[in-house]
């Protein structure tokens, strides 16, 4: 008997050499050199780009002009005579007035009816023949 140890033999398989997609580049030196960050320069960043941002939110807000009526729509209660100068102002002086107390009881204006931003469309719907638009012409 021989103690011999025997060798692994080397397995060949069909293997490709892995060649890179790409030639090995060597990274440039960035152009810009980066200055050594401390909180002073952060802090003096910071402040600089708050005073741009309130620059800028007082140039928008001397641009946006104030919400006006456009006066085109009026709704004609022909119940009662009167006359209101949106659709919102009527939903808003009926629900005050407590005209609205049988349809804010039955729940149709849902929890909070003087948060309800759409109860002029609610209001129609419910009493579509009292109400009518009225076209007011410049």
């Amino acid at each position: 008997m021989s103690t011999k140890k025997k060798s692994p033999k080397p397995s060949i398989k069909n293997e490709k050499p892995q060649i890179p997609d790409e030639p090995n580049k060597q990274e440039e030196p960035s152009k810009e050199t980066n200055p050594t960050i401390t909180l002073e320069s952060l802090h003096q960043e910071i402040e600089s780009l708050k005073s741009t941002v309130n620059e800028l939110q007082e140039t928008i807000s001397r641009k946006r002009r104030p919400v006006a009526s456009n006066g085109k729509v009026q709704i004609l209660d022909k119940q009662s005579g009167t006359i209101y100068p949106s659709k919102n102002n009527a939903y808003q002086t009926l629900l005050k007035s407590g005209e609205l107390k049988a349809l804010v009881d039955k729940g149709t204006f849902g929890d909070m009816p003087e948060k309800n931003t759409f109860g002029w469309y609610v209001l129609a719907r419910e009493w579509p023949d009292r109400f009518e638009e009225v076209n007011q012409e410049k």
